[in-house]
């Protein structure tokens, strides 16, 4: 059996690191690369190849090793017999991406969005089972051992019968974030869907995060779905949303992200309780309970790294921390965005131009307060009485 393993006394075993294929190495790839790097510095994995339309040069590299390098992802699982494909490439070649390298026997570990549509995600899911490798989804946050303490919390009874979840994030970006691949900000590219919204690409983290906390991640789980989707910048997505989701279990759970926010804040999720409240910061595994009869108590936790549980899945057994069942409801999201009315433009008597890092950037007035509200009442933007919101697009499952 291939692969390293940490040993009691917080070295390596001598076993054959797994050969790792990556694909899109540039943007949020790098994260990916600088990851391989530390999982090769423990000997677990080896960087095999590299998967891109421009080889990465010696700087890009910055010192991991001299891969194979390649455009043609196929041809490069072939020649370097990859036994793990990472996945960091634009949402629509997902599933495709996924499916070559299941055919290969690599077990993949696949950025978010795992898929653009519903059934773009059963395509790759089910093919991915049929050839009897393994899928990691990239919800870092999912990683957390804050999860599974809250969910324990929550159970036990800990903040009294829950009552909802809330989740608010609230980022800037500006117009050249839109510009920085043909994909960004859009809904389809030609006949592809893209869905590259801020519910579903870069605050998905907060709507996946939000569901598991509910104890809602797989697709049944989902009852009912409102949406409010809503754009100030002069893209196709949307960049300030807000979506509801009533589980099976008659939970609401409620989210509200901007990319046009006055100041950047770190996202979180709050779990309602009729005794407490438990606030999660998923980014910084930071966890606030708030209880009656009890001082508040703040705790960090640990996280285990994707890819790693990856490789310990694939040499011990290990089971997944973010399969892609676990991913289900949030797909559920993901469709009800794609299928919904192209988001309405926010009047611009509603937003204003800022500098930003490298272009300019819109910010809608007062959205960091309605985001953070949002999270705190479970409501949606038009029931806080922003009056650039229309009324929500319900769609029940």
């Amino acid at each position: 059996m291939s692969g390293g393993r940490p040993d009691r006394a917080g070295g390596t075993t001598t076993r054959t690191p797994l050969p790792v294929v990556l694909a899109g190495a540039r943007g949020h790839g790098r994260s990916h690369l600088l990851n391989i790097r530390r999982l090769e510095e423990r000997g677990l994995v080896r960087l095999a190849g590299v998967c891109e339309l421009r080889p990465l040069d010696a700087a890009e590299l910055d010192g991991i090793g001299d891969p194979e390098q390649s455009a043609d992802l196929e041809a490069l699982l072939a020649s370097t017999g990859a036994r793990i494909a990472v996945l960091s490439t634009p949402i629509q070649t997902h599933t495709d991406m996924a499916l070559t390298a299941a055919r290969h026997g690599a077990h993949i570990l696949l950025e978010k969005p795992p898929a653009p549509s519903f059934a773009e995600f059963r395509r790759m899911t089910e093919g991915v089972e049929a050839a009897g490798v393994a899928c990691q989804i990239g919800f870092q946050s999912l990683g957390s051992h804050a999860v599974p303490a809250i969910r324990r919390l929550v159970e036990e009874g800990a903040i009294g019968e829950l009552l909802g979840v809330g989740a608010a994030g609230a980022w800037v970006r500006d117009e050249a974030y839109f510009r920085r691949s043909p994909w960004a900000g859009r809904r389809r590219l030609g006949a592809a869907d893209v869905v590259d919204g801020v519910l579903t690409n870069p605050l998905a983290h907060a709507v996946a995060t939000a569901l598991a906390l509910a104890g809602a991640d797989r697709a049944e789980d989902v009852a009912h779905i409102e949406t409010e989707l809503l754009r100030a910048h002069a893209i196709e997505a949307d960049d300030t949303s807000a979506v509801r989701v009533v589980t099976s279990a008659g939970v609401r759970v409620t989210v509200a992200v901007t990319l046009c926010a006055e100041t950047s804040s770190e996202p979180y999720v709050v779990v309602h309780g009729s005794q407490g409240r438990i606030t999660f910061w998923y980014r910084q595994d930071r966890v606030l309970v708030q209880r009656a009869g009890h001082g508040p108590v703040e705790t960090e936790y640990g996280r285990t790294d994707l890819l790693e549980n990856l490789v310990a899945h694939v040499t011990d057994g290990e089971a997944l921390w973010v399969p892609p069942a676990a991913t289900g409801a949030f797909m559920r999201v993901v469709e009800a965005v794609r299928t919904a009315p192209d988001p309405r433009e926010i009047p611009a008597a509603h937003w204003h131009t800022e500098a930003g890092d490298s272009a300019p950037r819109r910010v809608v007035d007062g959205v960091d307060t309605l985001v953070d509200a949002a999270a705190d009442e479970l409501r949606l933007f038009s029931e806080l009485g922003a009056v650039w919101a229309p009324p929500a697009r319900a769609e029940v499952r």
